[in-house]
């Protein structure tokens, strides 16, 4: 059941109250566009919401609602005192999948230490893989080096795949390979 950029359907969230006023540009929600574009896949929705926990949870909850397959989001994950989005995440998912966040934040640790201050997580809805991500563009690329290699395989399990698992090994040029096991 190998997926194709038309056979999911993804969404990008970004959470920042000054780019939902239009004081700033939404950079790292471009930067996941731009990258999910280059990983042959495609950004179905995007928006745009406050730091305000119900807005959020209430955009997850129409996105995975309308079958979205994944949402990406951006902000909100740090320590400041409006930073919501784990929290309203939480609301929405009905199990967690730690081991996204933990390597997001174990990937974000190689360039800086500020990285473990990251509060963001990752988890299901139904059929909807759910992905917090910090709200700098280098933390995103960061984010989204590590998680690449497995979204698709992710949201082909969620969708009912029972194919056996693959183990996936970068060769010495930097290639994925897939192997059957």
């Amino acid at each position: 059941m190998e997926g194709s950029k038309n056979s999911y359907r993804i969404g990008v969230l970004t959470i920042s109250d000054s780019s939902f006023r239009g004081e700033r540009e939404d950079l790292s929600g471009r930067t996941i566009v731009e990258l999910l574009l280059a990983g042959g896949l495609t950004a179905e929705k995007t928006a745009i919401v406050p730091d305000e926990e119900d807005m959020i949870v209430e955009t997850l909850l129409l996105w995975c609602a309308d079958g979205l397959d994944l949402i990406l989001t951006t902000g909100g994950t740090g320590l400041y005192p409006r930073d919501v989005t784990p929290e309203a995440t939480k609301r929405v998912v009905t199990k967690e999948v730690p081991g996204i966040a933990e390597a997001i934040r174990m990937e974000g640790l190689k360039e800086t230490p500020m990285a473990m201050l990251s509060r963001g997580l990752a988890g299901i809805r139904g059929s909807t893989l759910i992905i917090n991500m910090p709200g700098s563009p280098k933390a995103v690329e960061s984010a989204m080096r590590v998680i690449t290699p497995v979204i698709r395989h992710a949201m082909d399990k969620l969708k009912g795949d029972a194919t056996p698992c693959h183990v996936t090994k970068i060769n010495e040029a930097g290639a994925i390979q897939n192997e059957r096991r």
